[in-house]
Order: structure tokens, then sequence, then C-alpha cells
């Protein structure tokens, strides 16, 4: 199933007493408009959560990897796409060694692309033509194997020859990796790595903005109390209280909403289906529920409104739709410390989750959560 109609859509989530994106650059405060006060909640830490939740369903799973997760090295997917493939980056090369190198090497976990081969009793040294070098070397530098298979590797690898694939090839690969990887035919990346095959650039047919608070929020800082010690020279510093203090930031509450859009058009390129439309918006209503921490404090969706238009180009311009959908505070007087705090409203309208109705010629409003 393809996506054959363009989407806006319309988030609404909150924080309760806890930090929904602490900004690194200001201590982990939650992050702010100096000239607003309102709250802000990027659109990278909303993309996080999404990979999370679709890691989390499908275990990381092909075709739902995830290619931007954590300690992950992006270049092994790319290396992986072309060997998929079936094409080289390189020639192979094959050193002949004597039987008493190959002793020596037995002793040694050999990395990645490296491996000894035996035919009637003549031994070589074969490195695959789309070695990485700077991993062999890295491996080097941590193994220190003896100063002969050292040189030999060395030799070996200076004249190893990897070649720049064609456009056609690059098409090939980045194909192959949205495929198989849902945050990359979601969203997109940039593919274009120094120290991997170059697969180009992929725009994503799903894009999201920062989320900001419907109001000014406060951004409250505690004192903290840690009742033990690192180490042993703290304990001893301290004469057994062991007692460490530190810093914690929340929000009191903020309400927060955040746009969305997906074109069908780029859909299409990268094989976005309506499943993985689906898989989306479901992790959008459900993301909250599975990144619990003492950080977050209370976080939850709170609303979920798509706009499905009935052509690829569009039937209404997005901001059009946008600015009906209104969060009224009932009563502004008063900080608003919950949802009940607010009515969100389509031309004055509350719609329920699950209700559906047509708000322009061809574009129908569906309240998902």
């Amino acid at each position: 199933m393809t996506v054959t109609a363009r989407h806006d859509f319309v988030l609404f989530f909150d924080v309760k007493d806890g930090n929904p994106n602490g900004d690194p650059d200001a201590g982990n405060l939650p992050r702010l408009d100096a000239e607003t006060g309102h709250g802000l909640v990027t659109d990278v830490s909303l993309k996080r959560k999404v990979r999370n939740y679709v890691g989390l369903v499908h275990q990381y799973a092909r075709p739902h990897d995830i290619y931007v997760r954590e300690r992950a090295v992006l270049g092994r997917s790319h290396f992986e796409a072309f060997e998929a493939k079936g094409i080289s980056l390189g020639e192979e090369i094959r050193t002949p060694i004597h039987e008493s190198v190959v002793k020596a090497f037995a002793e040694l976990v050999l990395p990645d692309g490296i491996s000894i081969e035996e035919d009637e009793g003549i031994f070589e040294l074969v490195l695959a033509g789309d070695i990485d070098k700077d991993a062999i070397k890295v491996w080097v530098k941590e193994e220190r194997p003896a100063a002969a298979l050292k040189k030999l590797l060395t030799d070996a690898l200076k004249q190893s020859k990897g070649r720049r694939p064609s456009q056609r090839e690059s098409d090939a690969g980045r194909e192959w990796l949205c495929q198989n990887f849902f945050d990359i035919r979601t969203f997109g990346a940039v593919l274009s790595l120094k120290s991997a095959p170059n697969c180009g650039q992929v725009r994503g047919p799903v894009q999201m903005t920062f989320a900001r608070s419907i109001g000014a929020i406060v951004a409250s800082e505690h004192s903290i109390t840690r009742m033990a010690v690192a180490t042993e020279a703290e304990a001893t510093k301290q004469g057994g209280d062991n007692r460490t203090m530190g810093r914690k930031h929340t929000v009191p509450y903020g309400l927060y909403r955040s746009h969305g859009f997906v074109s069908a058009f780029l859909a299409r390129q990268t094989g976005f289906s309506g499943d993985d439309l689906e898989l989306f918006y479901k992790a959008l209503e459900d993301m909250f529920e599975h990144d619990r921490s003492a950080a977050r404090g209370q976080m939850a969706t709170r609303g979920l409104y798509v706009f499905k238009h009935s052509t690829e180009l569009g039937n209404a311009h997005a901001h059009s739709l946008f600015d009906r959908l209104q969060a009224v505070n009932q009563d502004p007087a008063a900080p608003p410390r919950g949802f009940d705090a607010y009515r969100v409203q389509f031309d004055g309208k509350e719609l329920a989750v699950g209700e559906e109705v047509t708000v322009a010629a061809g574009v129908t409003l569906l309240r998902r959560a």
C-alpha cells in the first residue's frame, strides 16, 4: 500500500514536573524561547522517540531497522548495502605467507576484511576489496601484533586499492538502505560519509517542526541529595558522611504543539508505504509510554490531528488548516497545571478521538488520539 495523498498533522503533548528536552548548552535547563518564555522541544528529540518506539516494537528487524541508533557505526550499513547488492568497492589483495606467520596470526582475532586462506599447502593473507583501512589501523594500534606481522599488514594495506562507486551503484546502495531502515525512508538521511561508500542523500517524506509550548513556561531548579559517593577518596574527605549534592530542572506543566508534514511525492521515492505511515502515527500516539525516566516526569500525547488531502499536491495550505486548530486556556489568569486547563478546538468545536470531519474541499480532519 502506497501513500497517494498529502498529509499534514498537529501533535499535542504535555509534561508535568519533568524536563521534556534539556539544553546541553544551558546546563540541561529545559529549552526556551528567550524572548517569549515559551518552551521548546526539538524535532530531533521527537524523531528520536519515534525511532526508539519502532525499534522497540520491531526489535530492529529488517525492514524496520533503525539507521541512527545508540552506538551505531553508520558506515557499516553502507558496506552491508553494497555487499548485498554484489557491488565490489576495490580489488582483493593476496599476499603469500610462510606457515610460521600463519601460526603467529592464529594467536590474534583478525578484524573484518582480513583472513588467512590455504590451498594445497600454500598460505595467503587476504585483504577484501572493500576493507576499511582506518578500522585496520585502529586494530593494529590496539592489538600491537609483532613487528613482522605489523609490517606485513602495512605493506598489504598500501597495495589495497579502493574505488568510488558509480552513480548507478550509489543509487542501488541508497535504495537498499531505504528498503531496510525505517528512519531513512521516513525522515531521510545524509548518506555521503567520508569513511564509507557514498550513497548520496535521501529527502524524507515526513518532516516535523520544533514543538512549542502553548504559553510561557517556568523552568524550576531543585537541589537533590545522593546518600553515597563514587570513590573511597570522596568518602575519606567527607569523614563517612557520603552525601553529594546535585541539581534537577523541571517544568511544572507545559502543553506543547508540533506540526508535521507527509509528502506523497517523496514517499514514492523512498518507498515509504501506507503501513509505514500507520506505524509512524502509532509511534506518535504511544512513544511517551515507553520513554519514562526520572528526568521526564509525566509526559503524554494529548492529541494527534491528521489533515488528509485527496491529492498528492494537497487541497489547502497547511498553515491555513493549522490556524483553525487552537488550544485555548480556559482560565488565562491561573497558571495551568494539567491538560484540563485547555480545550483543543477546530473552528471552535472540540473533536472526539476517532471523529473525522470535512474541513475543506478535498480535506478531512481525523483526531487519532
